[in-house]
């Protein structure tokens, strides 16, 4: 009888063990995910990018005329007020020397010039004469016909040439005035660059500060010949700053008139904000790093943080730009990597007693991290992070963290 107990304990304790081993075999195991909760709060759409600042107002001093700009009376980064402060000293331009050739040539001309006067000037001496003539012989015809010993036609004869000899002598003094004119040109030729007695020098003219602020930048400081518009210097306000930022142009038609943003990564600890004044009219090709042709477009904002908020920021600094497009207070947030395509409908893995159920949703605005849910998840649902192709629908599934 203890024989048969004993066999029968030995049975039941094998059976045991064989169940077991089956249920350890067949059995599968949790699939490790990561988890994250469904909670509600702010949220933002931003357009990312890189951005440069520059002063608002530029002026730039440039040459009234050519002649040699003389050594600069200040230099970059010195404050000037307008009207009152010299930025440059410009030279008139002095006249070049003579060559031989060059010297005869004027010369000759000079000696042509004063033949030329001669001779209007005696031809001036000879119409006053006839005037002279014809005005005698007016008087005598006139005091003719006084006397009735005349007739009228004779009178009006002597009246027109008196008249034509009046014309005779007003057109040999504008020869004279044309010689004379003529001769000065060509003597002008003849003076040498240092100038002459007789012949005043030019002063230097100053230019003045067009407007208070900084200098920004001297072309050159020592004296050199310039030409008429070269530029001398320029002067702007270096905490009268705005943002260009470049964006494609599909982007930037979607910014709001007064967009905010939040600018970064400019060498301070706090972030400063911006806001839209403009976008470009015209956008320009740019082929990106990836050889793609892109129509991009400057975005103009002004700075809003005081000035006393952004110490050392100035011209042509390098910014970090995030326009915020879209963004409220309180949505429903899902993160971005829980979420995939299923056919035509985004869906997502909710964990439900420990298995995934495969569950569709509606989404609203997305950024590179969260996405707005609409419909078809609650606030506290748990989602699986990053799906792996062993997550299916009723699959059990535990918490990596866990693990």
């Amino acid at each position: 009888m203890s024989l048969n107990l004993r066999t029968l304990g030995l049975v039941a304790v094998g059976a045991a063990v064989v169940l077991g081993l089956a249920y350890t075999s067949l059995r599968t195991d949790p699939v490790p995910v990561d988890l994250a909760t469904i909670t509600r709060g702010p949220m933002q759409v931003t357009i990312d990018a890189d951005g440069k600042t520059r002063i608002r107002d530029v002026f730039e001093v440039a040459a009234p005329f050519s002649g040699t700009a003389m050594r600069s009376p200040v230099s970059v980064g010195d404050r000037v007020i307008a009207g009152e402060t010299v930025v440059a000293v410009v030279e008139p331009i002095a006249s070049g020397l003579l060559d031989s050739r060059s010297r005869l040539q004027a010369q000759a001309a000079v000696h042509e010039a004063e033949a030329a006067l001669n001779v209007a000037q005696t031809e001036l001496l000879k119409a006053q004469d006839d005037a002279a003539y014809a005005r005698n012989q007016h008087e005598r015809t006139k005091t003719l016909v006084d006397r009735a010993v005349a007739s009228f036609t004779q009178l009006e004869t002597t009246t027109l040439q008196l008249n034509a000899a009046d014309a005779g002598v007003a057109a040999a003094r504008a020869r004279v005035s044309m010689a004379e004119g003529t001769l000065e040109r060509v003597r002008a030729a003849l003076i040498e660059p240092n100038g002459t007695a007789d012949v005043p020098q030019d002063c230097c003219v100053t230019l003045l500060a067009p407007t208070d602020g900084v200098v920004l930048s001297v072309v050159t400081i020592s004296e050199r010949p310039v030409a008429a518009g070269a530029l001398l210097a320029s002067i702007g306000e270096p905490t009268d700053l705005e943002l260009t930022v470049d964006l494609l142009s599909s982007d930037a038609v979607r910014l709001a008139s007064n967009a905010t943003a939040i600018v970064e990564r400019w060498g301070g600890e706090v972030p400063l904000e911006a806001k839209l004044e403009r976008i470009e009219p015209v956008a320009r090709t740019k082929v990106s790093a990836l050889g793609i042709e892109e129509q991009r477009v400057d975005a103009v904002f002004a700075l809003t943080s005081p000035v006393e908020a952004r110490p050392g920021l100035g011209d042509g600094f390098a910014v970090f730009v995030r326009i915020i497009e879209w963004q409220s207070d309180d949505v429903l947030r899902l993160p971005v990597s829980a979420m995939f395509k299923d056919g035509d409908s985004w869906a997502v893995y909710v964990v439900e007693d420990g298995t995934a159920q495969l569950r569709t949703i509606n989404i609203g605005q997305r950024n590179g991290q969260l996405t707005e849910v609409l419909g078809g998840l609650e606030e506290g649902d748990t989602v699986i992070m990053h799906p792996s192709d062993k997550v299916l629908p009723g699959a059990t599934v535990i918490d990596r963290q866990a693990l």
